[in-house]
């Protein structure tokens, strides 16, 4: 019998069960594992759906065919499904069942693999990375990428029957850069000229609302020219979204309801619905950052008033100084000793904290570095402000706001799960909303958008915009889960006078307008409707969804943290035949 031509495959690996007993089977896949036991021999089969053992007895015609086989070889058996009796393996999605094999071919051989192919591996990421195909036989890997697919599948099925249309928009496109680097791709046909790869599908997304498609959606290819960290790529995936004639309150109800459909079929987790809604100065102030965990307490207080009237001098003078002295109260943190406690001092460093003040709540008042600078009545005081009880550890930052409230941040988000470790599984989604509409960059000596400059300023606020526009709030809002962005959207301008108007608090001139978005601006004047939308980072999604730390385990070939493709072998130079054809010459070292 030849398989594959005579012999099709009946089952998948991972799919036989009891109730398969008795059943003749063809299964296909890689070896797994082999054990020779001297008058049987067992293989572990393994296919993306999982593992099966299969037997060779010795008096069967393929013992001595399976005796030979070897690690990440691909086989084709033929037998019956036996049930395993007494020795079921209660680890196996397939444990209560076997494959008595009556037929083998070898498919293809495999050369020893670098790493071994089992879901713990101590490969380096480098060397997974170079094999990627082999790392991505990895049954956790698998179940990753599996995942990613069925997510991308929930938010099809959901916005088709929420009456969203798909539309794909250009990969070359016109560079407009603003925030991020452009990607440029090189005109053959205009040289000299450029286009860029998109950041966003932004514009078009828009144009689309003017277009009259009302509700759009595209799982979208994006591309940014940025250095990379654990949650960030060159090129990564949106869940892209626009919607007209709605306000915030619309989107947000939609999006809810994608993410609760597919935390649903994801995970079998029903989110509470309305999620909460925490206004950005709100966020900021509780938690110390625009993307809020809920799931650890610890909210931040302002101390300042405590610590102004306090012996304290370094304190009471950052609150003369305008500066801000805030806290936070760890439950249970006052059985930590002095070196853990000052080990917490590098968490907060890199955002500027000069050092970490703190005392223990005991029975006698309080203990550690600065209880002494604090009376009776100022520690009665701060008890009160932070809740605090007997065993509780408080942790205080000095300075200005913009190093208190990242380090404190920072500190939340480092101790929450040792002090709630069975917390840690939660999923807490929320919105931000009412952003800043515009922040202040040094470098360039301007003001520039916080989101994207065709975001709608608040209504209340416009009269703003031409005097105090660091004061402006957008209609803006982000989808956070558990202190992680998920996606950010806005309400979008609709007409060319306003945009006009941001533009120039931006700074950017007619001209410059004319130059870059043209063609946004001409067709805002024909009949745009109020709009706005949302881009949900797919990797991201995906990468909490699955419990993972970075996005690169839940891309199928991802780069490096210096961009490269350690598979392919790219970036790479280019034959100067090509480079001519372009009309590009390269400076010399």
């Amino acid at each position: 019998m030849k398989f594959i031509e005579d012999a099709k495959r009946t089952h998948y690996c991972g799919e036989l069960r009891g109730t398969d007993d008795g059943a003749n089977v063809v299964i296909m896949g890689w070896v797994h594992q082999v054990r020779d036991m001297g008058g049987q021999v067992f293989v572990l089969l393994r296919d993306r759906t999982g593992l099966v053992q299969l037997k060779f007895d010795k008096d069967s015609k393929a013992f001595e065919a399976g005796g030979d086989l070897r690690q990440e070889w691909v086989i084709a058996a033929a037998g019956k499904v036996e049930h395993r009796g007494d020795h079921i393996n209660p680890d196996m999605a397939t444990g209560e069942v076997e494959v008595a094999v009556t037929e083998l071919e070898v498919l293809n051989q495999s050369a020893t693999v670098p790493f071994v192919i089992r879901d713990e591996t101590d490969a380096h990421e480098d060397l997974r990375l170079k094999y990627r195909y082999l790392d991505l036989r990895r049954p956790s890997v698998q179940q990753k990428l599996i995942l990613r697919h069925k997510a991308t599948a929930a938010a099809r099925r959901y916005f088709e029957e929420a009456g969203f249309i798909e539309i794909e928009t250009p990969l070359l496109m016109k560079s407009t850069p603003e925030g991020a680097r452009d990607f440029l791709v090189p005109s053959r046909m205009h040289k000299g000229s450029f286009y860029a790869l998109p950041q966003s599908p932004q514009i078009f997304k828009q144009i689309s609302m003017i277009a009259g498609f009302d509700r759009y959606y595209q799982i979208a290819r994006c591309f940014r020219d940025e250095d990379l960290r654990a949650d960030r790529q060159l090129e990564f995936t949106q869940i892209d979204v626009e919607m007209s004639f709605i306000n915030e309150e619309d989107l947000m109800s939609v999006m809810e309801g994608l993410m609760a459909q597919m935390s649903s079929e994801l995970h079998g987790r029903k989110l509470e619905l309305p999620l909460p809604r925490i206004p950005y100065a709100e966020a900021m102030d509780r938690f110390g950052k625009d993307a809020p965990d809920l799931r650890f307490g610890m909210e931040l207080k302002d101390a300042s008033a405590v610590f102004a009237g306090s012996g304290f001098g370094v304190f009471k003078s950052i609150v003369e100084g305008g500066g801000t002295v805030r806290g936070i109260c760890v439950p249970g943190g006052a059985g930590k000793s002095r070196k853990q406690i000052e080990s917490l001092t590098p968490v907060a460093a890199p955002y500027g904290a000069k050092g970490i003040a703190w005392v223990k709540v005991t029975g006698e008042g309080f203990s550690g570095s600065i209880a002494k600078f604090l009376d009776e009545a100022a520690q009665a005081e701060v008890v009160k402000l932070f809740d605090a009880n007997e065993g509780d550890l408080l942790l205080f930052v000095g300075g200005d706001a913009g190093v208190v409230l990242p380090s404190l941040a920072a500190l939340r988000s480092h101790l929450g799960p040792e002090i709630y470790p069975e917390r840690v599984g939660d999923f807490k989604f929320c919105w931000v909303y009412d952003f800043p509409m515009f922040e202040y960059n040094e470098e360039d000596d301007r003001y520039v958008a916080m989101h994207h400059p065709f975001t709608q300023p608040k209504p209340d606020d416009l009269h703003l915009l031409e005097t105090e526009p660091g004061k402006v709030r957008a209609r803006a809002y982000d989808m956070v889960l558990n202190g992680v962005e998920l996606g950010g959207g806005s309400i979008r301008i609709h007409t060319p006078e306003l945009q006009s108007k941001v533009f120039a608090a931006l700074g950017i001139g007619e001209e410059e307008a004319q130059h870059k978005f043209g063609f946004l601006l001409e067709a805002l004047k024909y009949g745009t409707p109020p709009h706005g939308g949302i881009a949900f980072g797919m990797d991201r999604v995906v990468m909490l969804f699955a419990g993972s730390d970075s996005i690169r385990e839940v891309i199928a070939y991802p780069k490096t943290t210096s961009g490269t493709d350690l598979m392919a072998g790219s970036p790479t130079t280019v034959d100067s035949r090509q480079l001519k054809e372009l009309g590009i010459d390269l400076a010399k070292k």
